[in-house]
């Protein structure tokens, strides 16, 4: 067949060349492949003959199906979060193996499991035997071949110690291949003589197919026959187990074929064995000889390890409970006692301080026009912050506007408006969310090295004597918030003590600045800490400035990290009393843009023309689309004056509409965004609740003859456990009187205390009322299992009872192995096994210990018996409370941001959204006006890769990165790159003073 066979192209030969194809450390993590292979074969076996009867043998009984819809249920929504690729890899397993634990658990249980021709106590308790066999097996041998290593009898490459996780997937497959074999073959000693032929066909693959049951016979008789007689094999015949005789009539004596289960579980073993020897000692170890260096080289990275957006609703990251740390310092500390603005006013020797170098910067000043840009709020996400890098670092971006593109060059400096890294300033912060993504941008000179502290600042490149002379990209950051919570001490190392932000030159040296920009235009960075104002230092210089510097035709861009025109109107107070002092009595008018971040948005509001003279600011711009997670714009709709003037909205991003359906998100993915908030509910959940294990009168809503009997029990059954919670158990009413007070706590303080305390108190019911429910839901499946004798049958060792009795019917053992195992580990053998098994069979250790509490009282129970029934209570009400708590607080999130407008924080923080971003470029032309343009990107690629135009591109040894072609290293893998996706989302221009009034053209 040629190659051109449209079957091949179908098949994507190249692919399945690729899976066959050795790209594995190690050839036995094959058994992966394998695993999917022994799945098939259950399958197979199982389901061939046996599917079609689960319908019809189904006990016709509404409650069965019921439990079965919500076992299924609660375990779908609790495993759904991690079928994506948002989670981490370590949850995500855990979350696997432990829903598969306590799923099988529970489903063995019920009825009419037989008809699909499985015994599951068989199977479960078959493959907890084998896989604890297995595990000591390989553990053992793996100690003694690492000894060998050890006394140099075997290759140096057996000395890499196996990954546990390879020892025990490679255990489960052969546990779950050995149940699979059990569950169609048994463990029968065949008589060769009794063997059923095959008859021959034409087509013997498709005879085979058709005639599954000999099919399956012949695999049973023939190809996963016994190795033979014990008798063949003399040393090894007190070291196995036989089959069960099973022949047509009487068969005399007992049966000296060896096991077909214990050769099957044999055979893998040894070939585990054989193929770990060969890949260590010799074949392997040739074809591989420099397999410990190759991991010891310095891999070359085809994708960027940037990290995720910050969790905030965390339960277990040590970043957050340092920051809540570092904000209590930081307020009680630092705000009103000690000032790190007022130690940099100490430093500086200058006494003049409109003439101090150290805060006024005036290398652009004298040239024609200049370009610049501004971004606030990046730091959070790795990916949203990359992509508004790779924008600023770009030569040339061309914008969509309309039907055309707008072509704009890169800014001769970058404005940064402050919270630098989320959640805490911290080397590691910095470094890996800030400093990071704009190196990959931007790359900083090769001579930099990132220990590097700079003592005199600016510190110069090479070949440059000031900084008038250097036109690469500089950068300017004032701090904001969060890069306060440490009392500005990781901003000032990073910040005001190195000189490179990737590619962008930093000759900033305090936390405040002004810059003087051609043709009339000036900058003021304000610095204004944690209380949203400037300290009487900093008021100092810029107030000197304004009297002796600015001319009365200049125009000046403040610029904040808060933009308390709009947070004082949502908070209703007012700050910043000194900026505006400076606004408004030294600049007089000459203050045309004012802009901050802090708020994850875009929005832009011009003064409205009035006769009563001119405005005090002329426009107010917020852009903190700077990478961190997004924020809403439809919460802050109806603002309308600042400082006595009327404003109008011109633009936001997102728009209005878009907001209000993107909060939508916190009733469906708040538990996929915020996984880790499992921790907080579950166990919040379980102490509302924990007072009132177990239920013992459920009795009368089971022997209602209708649903709305059974329905009014129910909710009767629900407000008296509710009533008896509050009124006489103490841990339950702790919890709930603690949950009542941090619900009212929480809702902000913007709306009134009535308004405040009623929704807290609906917030902290509705979580009460579905822990309750879900309690008495588990109650209610256990006390149905446990009446129709599914549970607590014959005490805590039921599984293993059980096993014990038929493997000595089915397992025979003339030779006493199982005894002298026994023996020889002293008892170890048996016990292991045997609480082994109780752990797995939580249902049945819940059930046992509940009908004694029942029956005697709680008090009849040892206090690590009652530990052990609470720890077992925990496991399955964890798994149903966990998605319940995260749609209640979820919805409660989406109410108060659409309806009550609060929340705009908590409610988009937790959907950890990275896309739309932006940044504002600004222009100042030829004629002094003022050209603003804000770049958009809607999505924000997930996948990068390296870019072949700057791998290509030729690299000289002195060369500056900003002078390339192409600077970034990373491009999109697969979504469109953000340099082929920017829009222009707003465009302004702000005319020159060329007198009193100010003329502004949108």
């Amino acid at each position: 067949m040629g190659s051109d066979s449209p079957l091949l192209g179908n098949l994507k030969i190249s692919r399945v060349r690729t899976i066959l194809t050795h790209k594995y450390p190690y050839p036995h993590e094959h058994s992966r492949h394998i695993m999917i292979a022994v799945i098939m074969v259950c399958f197979l076996f199982i389901s061939s003959d046996n599917m079609h009867t689960l319908i019809q043998k189904l006990d016709n009984n509404i409650k069965w199906w019921s439990m079965y819809v919500c076992l299924i249920g609660f375990f779908y929504f609790f495993s759904s979060p991690f079928i994506g690729k948002t989670i981490k890899p370590s949850y995500s397993n855990f979350s696997r193996w432990y829903v598969g634990w306590i799923f099988v658990a529970s489903l063995y249980h019920l009825p009419s499991f037989q008809s699909m021709g499985v015994d599951m106590r068989m199977n479960l308790s078959l493959f907890i035997t084998i896989y604890i066999s297995s595990v000591l097996f390989l553990t053992a041998f793996h100690i003694v071949f690492l000894g060998l290593w050890y006394l140099g009898l075997v290759a140096r490459v057996a000395g890499k110690k196996p990954e546990i996780f390879t020892i025990l997937q490679n255990c489960t497959v052969i546990s779950i291949a050995c149940c699979a074999f059990y569950s169609r073959c048994g463990n029968r000693a065949l008589h060769r003589e009794q063997q059923r032929p095959i008859h021959a066909h034409n087509n013997t693959w498709l005879s085979n197919f058709l005639r599954i049951h000999e099919l399956k016979d012949q695999m049973c008789s023939s190809w996963l026959a016994p190795v033979g007689s014990a008798s063949d094999y003399p040393l090894l015949s007190k070291w196995v187990i036989y089959g069960e005789i099973v022949c047509n009539g009487q068969c005399g004596g007992t049966s000296s074929e060896i096991s077909p289960l214990y050769s099957l579980w044999a055979t893998f073993i040894g070939l585990y064995i054989a193929n770990y020897v060969v890949e260590r000692s010799t074949g392997w170890a040739l074809t591989h000889p420099s397999s410990t260096t190759e991991h010891e080289k310095p891999k070359k990275l085809t994708k960027p390890n940037f990290l995720d957006m910050v969790p905030w609703y965390s339960g277990t990251s040590a970043d957050l409970f340092k920051t809540v740390f570092d904000l209590l310092v930081s307020v009680t500390l630092f705000v009103g006692r000690f000032d790190m603005r007022m130690m940099q006013a100490a430093m500086r020797k200058v006494p003049d301080e409109a003439k101090s170098e150290d805060l006024l910067y005036d290398q652009f000043y004298g040239r024609d026009d200049i370009w610049f840009d501004f971004m606030a709020d990046t730091g959070d996400g790795g990916n949203s912050s990359y992509t508004v890098a790779r924008l600023l670092a770009q030569p040339y971006l061309k914008a969509r506007t309309g039907g055309s593109k707008l072509v704009l060059p890169r800014g001769k400096f970058l404005l940064i408006g402050g919270d630098l890294a989320y959640p805490n300033p911290s080397s590691f912060t910095y470094e890996k969310r800030f400093f990071a993504p704009f190196e990959s941008a931007l790359q900083p000179p090769t001579w930099f090295r990132t220990e590097h502290i700079a003592i005199n600042k600016p510190e110069m490149p090479q070949g440059v004597s000031n900084l008038r002379d250097y036109y690469g990209p500089q950068c300017f950051i004032i701090p904001g918030n969060h890069d306060w919570f440490d009392g500005l001490h990781t901003f000032m190392r990073y910040i005001c003590h190195k000189s490179w932000l990737g590619g962008w030159f930093m000759p900033q040296k305090r936390s405040y600045f002004a810059l003087q920009l051609p043709n009339g235009w000036w900058i003021f960075g304000l610095d204004l800490a944690l209380h949203g104002d400037i300290d009487v230092y900093q008021f100092k210089f810029f107030a000197e400035l304004c009297q002796n510097k600015i001319g009365e035709t200049d125009s000046v861009v403040v610029v904040t990290h808060e933009p308390n025109w709009l947070l004082d109107w949502y908070w209703k107070e007012k700050t910043g009393k000194n900026v505006s002092h400076l606004i408004c009595d030294y600049l007089k008018g000459r203050c045309k843009l004012r802009m901050a971040g802090d708020l994850h948005n875009y929005m832009r509001h011009s003064a409205v023309v009035s006769e009563a003279g001119p405005t005090c600011i002329e426009h107010l711009l917020v852009n903190g689309c700077g990478g961190a997670f997004l924020h809403p714009t439809h919460v802050f709709r109806d603002f309308k004056s600042f400082c006595g003037t009327q404003y109008d909205c011109k633009t936001t991003y997102p728009s209005y509409g878009d907001s209000r359906r993107i909060a939508l998100g916190n009733i469906l993915k708040f538990r996929k965004k915020n996984w880790q908030f499992d921790i907080i509910g579950g166990v919040i959940y379980f102490i509302l609740v924990f007072s009132l294990f177990p239920q013992c009168n459920l009795v009368h809503v089971l022997h209602e003859d209708s649903w709305a009997g059974c329905i009014k029990g129910f909710i009767t059954t629900v407000s008296s456990a509710l009533i008896y919670m509050l009124e006489h158990s103490y841990i339950s009413s702790a919890g709930s009187l603690a949950l009542l007070v941090v619900a009212i706590s929480f809702v902000p303080t913007k709306l009134s205390r009535r308004r405040r305390v009623a929704i807290g108190v609906l917030h902290a019911f509705a979580h009460m009322t579905a822990a309750l429910i879900l309690m008495l839901l588990l109650e209610f499946g256990i006390e149905i299992c446990i009446r129709n004798h599914l549970l607590a049958t014959s005490g805590y060792h039921t599984l293993y009872d059980w096993y014990r009795s038929m493997e000595s019917e089915h397992f025979p053992d003339p030779t006493g192995l199982r005894a002298r195992l026994e023996q020889w580990t002293f008892g170890l053998y048996p016990a292991c096994i045997k609480y082994l098994m109780s752990a797995f069979d939580v249902p049945e250790v819940m059930a046992v210990t509940r009908t004694t509490i029942c029956k005697n009282g709680m008090l009849s129970l040892s206090r690590s018996v009652s530990v052990i029934y609470y720890t077992s209570v925990f496991i399955y009400f964890w798994v149903f409370s966990t998605p319940v708590v995260s749609l209640i607080f979820g919805s409660y999130l989406y109410i108060c941001i659409n309806w009550f407008h609060i929340h705009f924080d908590e409610a988009f923080s937790s959907l950890r959204i990275a896309n739309y971003k932006a940044f504002t470029r600004f222009h100042v032309t030829k004629d002094g006006d003022l050209e603003v343009f804000t770049l958009a990107v809607d999505k924000v690629p997930k996948d990068w890769k390296l870019d072949p135009e700057w791998e290509a591109e030729e690299k000289g040894l002195h060369q500056m990165s900003h002078e390339r072609k192409h600077p970034s290293k990373w491009r999109a893998a697969s979504s469109p790159d953000p340099t082929n996706s920017v829009k222009l989302i707003d465009h302004f221009v702000i005319k020159r003073t060329t007198g009193s009034k100010i003329n502004s053209k949108q």
